[in-house]
């Protein structure tokens, strides 16, 4: 029997590697250029066909046009008898986003099932933190830390590592994380029974990258995590059903850790005044010239500055007689031990930062593709929760700082996050995938 099914997947495989060869654009222009030299009379029409042709499949790679799709042979479809198991892909961004939402959606779930469990397959590095929760993970590299390979060989290599994984755990569920469904990822889910889900983030700039327009077909729910503003779906032909939730978060405030727990770590006395200070997710854009300017204006004050460090992110050269570093994750267990923040508006920090009644100074980071941050800092500040601060000079920066140290003003803004907090939507989802009926 174990026989059986292992040569049933090595047929399988071989029939995935038939099908990429036969949708390959090298193939199918090459057969476009053999039919003209086999039937002359096509041959006058190549410069118009070919680059026609050429077109087509570009418009296919950049998923503005369904990729050619030749019949699929019934042994591809796998004999599919699921074990209590979920498999979560969170993709990986310029920042934590999608992981820290599998993470606590994974958490959540396996407290309300405690059989259940949970496999990671990512391209996130920071395996390690799954282990105090039990996780296992398959990891594949992005496609920009191979030298020399072509984005459909990277999709093959996905497919390829994908379908393994989801062959080796046959999972119930497949959750996806992710602004952008990879290729090789849709071609591995395609054939496998399970319930696929999608789960995208709303607050999407109106230029932003659409995508491949025939990805929400490849799953039953596409689940929308909510925003500081309403979600707007640009997509109007979804035929799926939709799932709304409140913001995402790792951490409840239960979890927060004491006061005194972070201050006695970096030795800072209990009763001075502390600025955590978080500018930028790990990879994305040059961000010193702004911490530089925030560390600086700090350090004029009788104020100590703790600079957050993300794990995905190089070390920081700073130091000083009141500056700490906290690389840690997440971050925001420490938040009960600062008096304020000055941090970016990404979706994790904003939440927190509201969730948890942390008053901050806002610095929106317009250079993050897909995400709007400054929409989603202006509803806070226009509620009082944040002071909003955009084109960061001297003069703008320096006059938030000395707002901010005025202890009546932190305490109405703490007064203003609390209008504006939500349920965790990590809870609500968890039961909700856990009860669902399909």
């Amino acid at each position: 029997m174990t026989s059986d099914k292992a040569q049933k997947k090595r047929i399988a495989r071989l029939e995935r590697e038939l099908v990429r060869l036969r949708t390959s654009p090298s193939l199918r222009l090459g057969i476009h250029i053999t039919k003209a030299m086999r039937q002359p009379w096509r041959a006058p029409f190549l410069p118009i066909t070919l680059p026609w042709q050429m077109l087509m499949i570009g418009l296919e790679m950049l998923g503005r046009k369904p990729p050619l799709s030749p019949d699929r042979l019934d042994s591809l479809e796998i004999e599919y008898s699921p074990n209590n198991t979920v498999v979560m892909f969170p993709t990986n961004g310029v920042g934590f986003g999608h992981f820290t939402r599998m993470l606590a959606l994974a958490k959540r779930m396996k407290k309300l099932d405690q059989s259940l469990e949970i496999i990671f397959f990512t391209t996130m590095p920071t395996l390690h933190l799954l282990k105090p929760h039990g996780i296992a993970a398959h990891h594949i590299s992005g496609p920009k830390h191979f030298d020399n390979m072509e984005t459909s060989e990277w999709n093959s290599l996905l497919e390829e590592e994908l379908t393994i994984c989801l062959e080796t755990h046959l999972p119930k569920m497949f959750i996806f994380d992710g602004a952008f469904p990879y290729r090789g990822m849709l071609r591995a889910i395609q054939s496998h029974s399970m319930r696929k889900v999608w789960v995208r983030r709303g607050m999407f700039r109106k230029d932003a990258t659409n995508i491949p327009v025939d990805s929400i077909e490849h799953f039953d729910l596409l689940v929308r995590p909510g925003d500081s503003g309403p979600t707007e779906v640009t997509q109007t032909d979804i035929t799926i059903e939709q799932l709304p939730c409140n913001p995402i978060l790792f951490a409840g405030k239960d979890e927060l850790l004491p006061r005194e727990e972070l201050r006695e770590r970096l030795a800072i006395p209990s009763d001075a005044t502390v600025a955590y200070v978080q500018l930028g997710a790990g990879e994305i854009n040059d961000i010193e010239s702004d911490l530089d300017l925030t560390i600086r204006l700090l350090s004029a004050h009788d104020v100590y500055v703790v600079v957050g460090e993300s794990m995905i992110g190089n070390r920081l050269n700073i130091s000083g007689e009141r500056i700490r570093t906290l690389r840690d994750y997440p971050n925001s267990l420490y938040f009960n031990s600062f008096d304020f923040a000055i941090m970016a508006g990404g979706y994790n920090s904003y939440h927190e930062a509201i969730a948890f009644h942390l008053p901050t100074i806002c610095i929106p980071n317009q250079s993050t593709g897909m995400d709007d941050q400054v929409a989603r800092a202006m509803v806070a500040g226009d509620a009082g929760a944040m002071l909003l601060v955009q084109d960061v000079n001297e003069e703008k920066l320096a006059s938030a700082i000395e707002t901010m140290l005025d202890s009546k003003k932190r305490d109405e803004m703490i007064v203003a996050a609390q209008s504006l907090e939500l349920e965790n939507g990590a809870d609500e989802l968890a039961d909700a995938l856990c009860n669902i009926e399909w």
